[in-house]
């Protein structure tokens, strides 16, 4: 870069000279001309490391889905979003998600403007990292990597929807980092919890740092290993005191326990994954909702950068009085006419008779 720059300031600093005299300049001549050209070097350089201190840089992703099930058709904008990040220097950074969700925000529409993440974080060393403020809780393998492209099928799976409540963020801090080169790493954080009603109904908890209670915060904890290339073994624990935040009589600590396993070899990927909550206290155990678990089994081919296929087996329970176990089965495939698009359709069919059988089309995109 340096070299580029004098070179071109030479030649743009003589041919002035040159050309109205036809002389060569004096060595006074010469050492003026160099000083000026040192000193626009010296400021593009300055430019460049200012900008290099300060870099903020735009991101996004969306998808719209058609849904043509049982329950009926519709066609839905699902999920805008735009990210802004901000480097301050080599070691804080800051990192934002803004997310439009169905299209249309306000009173009596569909959607909401949501803030999903908003923290900064701080490198302790150069294998341990602090951060703080509106964070995804990391859990499972969609909560913190959600971007069409990067999973098989239009809706996200139903047990990192309904027992994982997927997107799911909280406030707080957490530490994250690398136990050297063992490929084993870590998060830990204390942060604002759920605050379930009387229903007892996971995902209705999540309180989306707005205006949250936070009379009892949750503590989180994840280990993953990914030292061996193509495997990533992982497990989170969850532990909140009072789930509901103190609002229903009867209720106690909640407990959420999450494993997962992915293996990729070539163009053949498998995953399983599996969730539980447990719920103390007399009143979840009323309902039949102490207990809510449910995992899944992927497996997926991906033939080229273009073309790949999957199938998964779902099932889950949210508990209750009966019979409330779901299963549900997807096979569909997946079309990126670039690695950053996609055109998704799928297939599924669920256990129970009339309910959500049909076909889910669906067009991604991330940048």
């Amino acid at each position: 870069m340096q070299k580029t720059v004098l070179a071109a300031a030479l030649a743009a600093a003589s041919m002035p000279a040159l050309s109205a005299e036809s002389v060569t300049p004096s060595n006074e001549e010469l050492y003026e001309i160099i000083q000026a050209q040192q000193e626009e070097i010296d400021r593009l350089v300055g430019a460049r490391k200012n900008v290099s201190e300060g870099q903020t840089t735009i991101g996004g992703y969306g998808e719209v889905h058609y849904n043509d099930l049982d329950s009926g058709s519709k066609i839905d904008f699902h999920r805008f979003v735009l990210f802004f990040n901000h480097a301050f220097n080599d070691k804080i950074r800051f990192f934002s998600e803004l997310e439009l969700e169905h299209s249309l925000a306000g009173d009596g529409k569909p959607g909401e403007v949501e803030l999903e993440q908003a923290y900064v974080e701080y490198d302790l060393s150069n294998n341990t990292r602090l951060k703080g403020g509106l964070f995804l809780v990391p859990v499972g393998l969609l909560n913190e990597t959600h971007e069409p492209p990067t999973f098989y099928g239009v809706e996200r799976n139903p047990i990192e929807s309904a027992i994982i409540p997927s997107t799911w963020w909280e406030a707080g801090a957490a530490v994250s980092g690398n136990l050297g080169e063992s490929g084993l790493s870590y998060d830990v954080g204390l942060h604002s919890g759920l605050a379930v009603g009387d229903n007892f109904s996971i995902r209705s908890g999540r309180q989306k740092v707005a205006e949250a209670v936070a009379e009892d915060l949750a503590v989180s904890g994840r280990i993953k290993y990914t030292g061996i290339a193509g495997l990533e073994l992982a497990a989170t624990v969850l532990h909140q005191s009072d789930i509901t935040q103190g609002l229903v009589a009867g209720a106690g600590a909640a407990t959420l326990l999450e494993t997962h396993a992915v293996w990729n070899s070539g163009p053949l990927t498998l995953t399983a994954l599996y969730a539980n909550w447990s719920l103390d206290g007399a009143a979840p155990e009323a309902l039949e909702k102490d207990v809510q678990d449910g995992f899944y089994v992927e497996g997926s081919w991906r033939f080229n950068e273009q073309f790949g296929v999957f199938a998964r087996h779902n099932v889950w329970d949210v508990g209750g009085i009966g019979d409330t176990e779901v299963s549900q089965a997807n096979v569909g495939v997946n079309y990126w006419p670039h690695r950053n698009v996609v055109v998704k359709f799928d297939v599924q069919d669920q256990g129970k008779a009339g309910d959500n059988d049909g076909f889910n089309l669906g067009l991604g995109y991330q940048f």
